[in-house]
This record gives C-alpha cells, sequence and structure tokens, in this order.
C-alpha cells in the first residue's frame, strides 16, 4: 500500500483548503503540535508528511532555519510550492512514506515534524525508525495522530481493533487510515528509541468559535487528535 497516494486531485486540492482555516486542521491540530514544539529558531526541521507545506511556514516564521518537507501527493506539493515560494530555506521532495529516507543524513535533523501522517502509513515502525536515524541526539520528534477513543465512537466495535477503516470527508470523497490503540501507538515509539516528554489532546483555540462554532464545541468534548513530544535518547 502506497501512502496518501490519495490525496491527488481533488482531495488534495480539499485538505490544502480546509488545513488553512478549518476549525480542526488549523485551530485545533497545527496550535497543539507548534506547543510541543516550542522554540525553533534556529534549528533544521523535516516536515513528513508535509502536505500543503501549513506547518512549513509557521516554523520558518518562527525562525527555523532550515527545513524540509516530504509528502506522498503532487497536489500537495504544488500547494506547499506556492504557500512557501521561493524560500531558499525550504527543500520539497516527493517521496513515498512506505519506502526509507535514504535520500536523508544521519543525525541531520534538529527536530521531526509528522502531523496527521503517522496513521495513514503501514509501515510505520520503519518510519518511525528513519525519524530516530535522522534526528541528532537530543532531537525531537512531534507527531500528531487521530485519537483511539474517537476512532472508536467513530467506527464502533471493539476498542482493540486495529483494522484499516475509510471515513467521508464530504464531496463524496474518503480518506483511509489504520486504528490502533494507545498502547500500539505510544509503545512504536518508545521500541524506536523514543523518550516521551509530553503528550497532548488537543482541543480547538478560540479563534475556531467564529470559524465554525459547532466543531470548536465538540473538540471540547469529544478527543479528536492525539500528539506527542519524543526525544531521542538511545
Amino acid at each position: 500500500m502506497r501512502v496518501r497516494t490519495s490525496y491527488e486531485g481533488p482531495l488534495g486540492d480539499l485538505f490544502a483548503h480546509r488545513a488553512t482555516d478549518s476549525a480542526y486542521n488549523a485551530h485545533t491540530d497545527r496550535p497543539a503540535v507548534l506547543a510541543l514544539a516550542g522554540d525553533v529558531a534556529g534549528s533544521s526541521v523535516l516536515d513528513v508528511g508535509c502536505g500543503a507545506g501549513h506547518y512549513i511556514a509557521e516554523l520558518r516564521a518562527r525562525g527555523a532555519a532550515e527545513v524540509v518537507g516530504v509528502d506522498g501527493s503532487e497536489t500537495l506539493l504544488a500547494h506547499a510550492r506556492e504557500r512557501v515560494g521561493g524560500d531558499p530555506g525550504v527543500t520539497l521532495r516527493r517521496h513515498d512514506l512506505e519506502e526509507p529516507l535514504t535520500f536523508l543524513a544521519d543525525n541531520s535533523f534538529d527536530a521531526v515534524v509528522m502531523a496527521l501522517v503517522h496513521h495513514h502509513v503501514e509501515a510505520r515502525r520503519q518510519l518511525l525508525s528513519e525519524a530516530h536515524r535522522v534526528l541528532r541526539p537530543g532531537g525531537v520528534l512531534l507527531l500528531s495522530t487521530t485519537h483511539p477513543t474517537a476512532d472508536w465512537t467513530w467506527h464502533g466495535g471493539s476498542y482493540f481493533d486495529e483494522e484499516r477503516v475509510e471515513s467521508s470527508v464530504g464531496d463524496g470523497l474518503t480518506i483511509s487510515y489504520r486504528r490502533m490503540t494507545l498502547q500500539t501507538f505510544l509503545n512504536e515509539l518508545l521500541d524506536a528509541g523514543f523518550t516521551l516528554e509530553r503528550v497532548a489532546e488537543p482541543r480547538a483555540v478560540e479563534a475556531a468559535r467564529h470559524i465554525d462554532e459547532r466543531r470548536y464545541l465538540k473538540t471540547r468534548q469529544t478527543p479528536f487528535f492525539l500528539a506527542v513530544r519524543m526525544r531521542k535518547t538511545r
């Protein structure tokens, strides 16, 4: 299975649009992950599953010296190129995230961001191992995913089901991703050599209320995402 190839064309355009100012992407996930990132001034950052470049733009605005964005969707990368323009501090590359990041050197980044892409990937352990490899000693991994409780609520069945599911995102479009338990999620990160530093269950920031009050209120009652800050300690 190849990661995010379905995010081409209309689906890629839809997500590029939603990530710009949606209650969930722009005002729930992104503020939480950037808060976990802390000060990135002068840092070299890898954005795995960079999508339309929203994180890249934010990281550069916050002083990151270099950001490398990698994604499997040419549609999303086209949006990213438009967003970052000719910024010399940004490199974008199309790559299937089911494959190792062999074009990146060991110990070459201060931080790796994996925002809402991890659950789409089948080769998760390989990808986490690659993130560990390219991080410098003491580097941080910032990762967000769908919340296991939310998946259980939406898709039903047993909480311990870890099947691949599809969800409608409107306009006749669907996305596919892998459910996982909290146990699976955390243990795969620990097995890859990371130490857990912080956990966040993001709720929408106040700005979301003015965009979509219904979704804003939903995030205040139901966990949608789970975000962690991990450190490379071995």
